[in-house]
């Protein structure tokens, strides 16, 4: 069947898959729980009619509020099939967050998962006047319906024809989704997604998995639109979608599952490269010489040109340290989707070395949101770079090297907000990404900066922060920093220590951990990360080196606010917070 519309991929999934045993899974009581594409479909058609049993129209909105479950891909196609609005949220936004989405969207429905995240609804509720129904997705606190419920008013009330009719009748240009980013702003904006958007997107990229990747492993929010559209290209390949327990157990779930693809951002690949890295310091010193010699061979692969010599080396290296790396994290990997921000090139060797291979990819909710990633054949992956635009997608480089796109990726528009939707789409159509970028003399794209983060000194010198950022973290002692110094004299910055990395390297040379507050003000400790700051300033020109810093013991998570889904610092956030300390830096 033609797959026209987001809900046709699951059609589409039963028609061409009608024997899959494990369309969706998760993880409880210790046991894989594997959901049949033909259990998906009838739940997700049963979850239809009871939309349609308590008077959901289309058009109108219904709010998601949960982590990664099967559930949430049969209720967002429940509602999509019937013509309403599917709204996404993430489940640690701030009550105020919430009270804007809500009433913004005008929300009819909402499925809600866990008992915080009622307890922070709640009290919201009574003011959403639109709101008719409220679904949990279990039986704790019994004050709502929960989602059974509404499966057993479905099973009471079927209407396949009625179903049938509508679904038919939604054109492939019309409203499917509304996602309002988290951003690292804090500003909630409703991007309006039609259902071409993202199906488009689905077509361009069918062909990028090799036929025998049939497992993936999920553990991005699927209310963000970069998970969720990889989620609908996995389901549209037949594959098995696996949701990992949390983002603690992803070394365990690869193991346990053997998955052929999935995504993640910079800083869990990241993690494991420094893990794998910090593994080498207790072996023996012949062991030790060998595991080292793999390790920065790895870092220096190339997908083109390399010498006879160097394929040589890499031979014996996979012979006797990548192989043992790849059973100890999962070795059937085809293709590791890295997007949110960039992965260092060296690191991006590494993995693809090891038998990980890194696909980069860039674009935003707003443009549903790939514009450029990774391909397979000539030219169509290069480390360092985001691969060459989609198909069908016009990128080009506008004032100060802005990323400008357009084509089918751009959205609708901002959600009742034409004005600011003018501000980003020109009258030619072209998205202004805020993003700034430069190709490659084969057409690939590399992101450079975003043109809010860049800042000048009172010296007029312009700094990227997130230049400096990208590269100070590739320090294993760093996890996060953000730099900061506009109209000041120069740049400072606020450090958090990678405290796992930290802990590790103290065992090592028998200094006594106590507590991340009392480690980051250790002389030892210091020491070492005042090295590190120097090594990395060395690779700056004067006015963009961290003249100053403070170590913080705080941990920079989503579930404080400091970091966005994709694991991005949320600057204005964390500079509020830490105003006094900012300040400090440059009396």
């Amino acid at each position: 069947m033609e797959v026209t519309r987001i809900y046709d991929i699951l059609d589409h999934y039963l028609e061409k898959y009608p024997n899959q045993e494990a369309a969706l899974a998760s993880k409880k009581g210790g046991v894989w729980q594997k959901i049949s594409i033909q259990e998906y479909v009838s739940q997700t058609n049963l979850i239809s009619y009871g939309l349609l049993a308590i008077g959901v129209e289309k058009g109108d909105r219904v709010g998601l509020v949960s982590g990664n479950r099967p559930e949430w891909n049969m209720i967002d196609f429940a509602i999509m099939q019937i013509g309403a609005v599917s709204v996404p949220i993430y489940p640690n936004i701030s009550q105020e967050d919430y009270r804007h989405i809500l009433n913004h969207a005008e929300m009819k429905v909402i499925f809600i998962d866990g008992k915080d995240l009622r307890g922070k609804l709640e009290p919201i509720m009574p003011e959403v006047t639109s709101l008719k129904a409220i679904y949990t997705f279990n039986e704790e606190g019994a004050k709502y319906k929960i989602l059974n419920d509404l499966i057993e008013l479905g099973k009471a009330n079927p209407q396949p024809e009625k179903l049938e009719q509508i679904k038919a009748s939604v054109r492939p240009e019309e409203l499917a989704t509304i996602i309002y980013t988290s951003g690292t702003t804090g500003v909630q904006k409703g991007v309006m997604l039609s259902h071409s958007n993202i199906v488009n997107q689905v077509h361009n990229l069918k062909m990028t998995p090799a036929e025998w990747s049939k497992t993936s492993l999920s553990f991005l929010p699927l209310c963000h639109a970069y998970e969720r559209m990889l989620v609908y290209l996995y389901q549209y390949l037949g594959m098995s979608v696996y949701y990992a327990e949390s983002l603690a157990t992803i070394g365990e779930n690869i193991k346990e599952i053997n998955p052929t693809m999935m995504s993640c951002v910079p800083r869990v690949l990241e993690k494991i490269y420094d893990k794998l890295h910090m593994a080498g310091k207790k072996l023996p010193f012949v062991k030790r010489n060998l595991y080292y010699w793999a390790f920065n061979l790895a870092t220096k692969y190339q997908l083109e040109g390399m010498s006879g010599w160097m394929k040589t080396q890499l031979k014996l290296a996979d012979k006797l340290i990548y192989s043992k790396w790849r059973a100890a994290i999962g070795g059937n990997f085809d293709i590791v989707v890295s997007g949110g921000s960039a992965i260092q090139p060296h690191m991006a060797s590494f993995f693809s070395a090891i038998g990980l291979p890194v696909f980069e990819g860039y674009g935003m909710s707003e443009t549903s949101p790939v514009i450029a990633v990774s391909q397979r054949g000539k030219h169509g992956r290069k480390f360092g770079t985001v691969g060459p635009p989609l198909p069908g997608v016009e990128v080009k480089l506008g004032e100060r090297d802005e990323i400008l796109c357009r084509g089918h990726n751009v959205m609708m528009g901002y959600y009742k907000d034409p004005v600011l939707t003018a501000e980003v789409i020109d009258s030619e159509g072209w998205f202004h990404t805020g993003d700034t970028g430069k190709f490659t003399p084969e057409g690939q794209l590399i992101i450079t900066g975003r043109l809010k983060s860049i800042f000048k000194t009172s010296f007029g010198k312009y700094v990227n922060p997130q230049a400096i950022e990208s590269k100070f973290t590739e320090s294993p002692f760093i996890e996060n920093m953000i730099v900061v110094g506009e109209n000041k004299k120069f740049a400072a910055a606020l450090i958090v220590p990678d405290f796992v990395y930290l802990k590790s390297w103290c065992g090592i040379h028998k200094i006594d951990y106590t507590t991340n507050e009392e480690m980051i003000k250790h002389p030892e400790v210091t020491k070492r990360i005042m090295s590190e700051i120097k090594k990395y300033n060395a690779l700056f020109g004067d006015y963009e080196q961290v003249k100053k810093y403070q170590l913080v013991a705080d941990a920079w998570t989503m579930d404080n606010g400091f970091l966005s889904p994709t694991l991005k610092i949320k600057r204005k956030v964390i500079q509020n917070f830490y105003e006094k300390q900012i300040e400090k830096l440059f009396e």
